[in-house]
């Protein structure tokens, strides 16, 4: 089977002070989760973080890092985490993709995904680091 890879991405901004957290319309609850997308053919990782992160929310981001990866439910899935740091553009959300989202502070976040996520994994990361 031809594998799914999908790329999520944790981006900050004001000195590590917030985090970029969008609500997918796919999402079946209210919480809010990072952004993310599949990988196209002939793209690196790389691109396709720099690619997803323009399309849904139309800012440009730097110091890219790989995380961790994660099996994801799909079958022969595997999400590839990231973090990154907000570079410039004013925020626009994607309205054909997400439903909402915006700069959150570590304490003023919304409900968010659960700890055995891969997107968690990246939220706590970055609250640890604060």
């Amino acid at each position: 089977p031809t594998p799914a890879t999908a790329i999520i991405v944790a981006v900050t901004r004001h000195n590590n002070q917030e985090i970029l957290l969008v609500q997918s319309k796919n999402f079946r609850s209210d919480y809010m989760g990072l952004v993310a997308g599949f990988l196209e053919t002939g793209e690196t990782l790389e691109e396709c973080v720099r690619r997803e992160v323009m399309e849904e929310t139309h800012i440009r981001i730097k110091n890219l890092k790989y995380f961790a990866s994660q099996p994801w439910p799909y079958p022969c899935g595997l999400m590839v985490g990231f973090t990154a740091e907000y570079d410039s553009g004013e925020l626009h959300l994607q309205t054909s993709e997400l439903r909402k989202g915006g700069w959150f502070r570590y304490d003023q976040l919304p409900e968010i995904p659960g700890k055995v996520s891969l997107a968690r994994q990246l939220i706590d990361h970055w609250r640890d680091q604060l």
